[in-house]
């Protein structure tokens, strides 16, 4: 089997989850459905306000149930269709993601209990590149928002006014807005959605947040039908961690340290995270 087969069957796999999910999603919502009208027959009966607020409550989760169900789709007839004529590029998942939040890029950030970032998608190079730079400075929308667990925006000279380092090298990447929400479930936050350049007006429109909550509350994330990795578009930084792990044991440091010096070359140097952690793994470098 080639490597061009592989993928291909790779990828049908993933338009095969993408369109159960979509299924999912649909019948959970259909069920939403049927509890909301459940209970707003209560609050004609009996006008309760208790019931009001169920029902409100029922057509929230409607909305995020079917806003999972487009992305999802989204996805599967994008790579229906690459599958077919074979462009570029396989589409990624991200792409639908950012342009539902009315955006040309976006990047996902799934964060553990202490804020450390998990794994990281991105929808391009550009997004990918944002999200980098807040890896390594450990300061930026993502991380204030997975933290503080609300939406956070910053457009023009405030971005650098609020986070100097990122703002000055997100300016550079050629961004000049740019806005952040928390990624909520029942446990907590578990990381955040980032949109980059969004349409004027979206970000106070609340699309964005009902895509992250799509995102978190409908299984697109977790859940039994979910999928962290997004479909392959995922990184969950193993080439960093790796290097990260050579690296404490020649200066004798903690992973921690070493983490944190790699993140520091990277900054300095301006090269990309991947290509300094490369050549720590290949002995090419020792941070000395």
């Amino acid at each position: 089997m080639t490597a061009s087969s592989s993928g291909s069957e790779s990828l049908a796999a993933q338009v095969a989850t993408a369109w159960l999910n979509v299924t999912r999603a649909r019948e959970r919502a259909a069920r939403q459905q049927v509890s909301a009208e459940r209970h707003e027959r209560l609050a004609a009966e009996t006008g309760r306000q208790f019931h009001l607020t169920m029902a409100d409550m029922h057509h929230r989760m409607i909305a995020r149930h079917l806003a999972a169900a487009r992305l999802q789709e989204s996805y599967a007839r994008r790579v229906t269709a690459w599958l077919v004529d074979r462009g570029t590029r396989p589409p990624v998942f991200m792409t639908g993601v950012a342009e539902a939040c009315g955006a040309g890029s976006a990047a996902l950030t799934l964060v553990g209990a202490d804020l450390s970032e998990l794994a990281v998608a991105a929808s391009n190079q550009s997004a990918r590149s944002a999200q980098d730079l807040e890896y390594v400075l450990g300061a930026g929308p993502a991380v204030d928002a997975a933290r503080d667990r609300r939406l956070v925006a910053a457009a023009g000279p405030a971005i650098e006014e609020r986070w100097p380092c990122y703002g000055s090298a997100l300016a550079a990447l050629g961004v000049a807005a740019v806005v952040a929400v928390p990624l909520r479930t029942p446990a907590g936050s578990i990381g955040a959605l980032t949109v980059f350049d969004p349409r004027p007006g979206w970000a106070e429109s609340g699309i964005i947040i009902e895509v992250a909550a799509a995102l978190s509350v409908s299984g697109v994330l977790i859940g039994p039908d979910g999928d962290p990795g997004l479909y392959g578009g995922a990184d969950h930084r193993p080439v960093v961690h790796q290097a990260a792990g050579r690296l404490a044991e020649q200066s004798q440091c903690s992973i921690s340290d070493a983490l944190a010096l790699i993140k520091a070359r990277a900054f300095a140097t301006g090269e990309p995270l991947e290509t300094v952690a490369q050549q720590i793994t290949l002995g090419a470098s020792r941070l000395d």
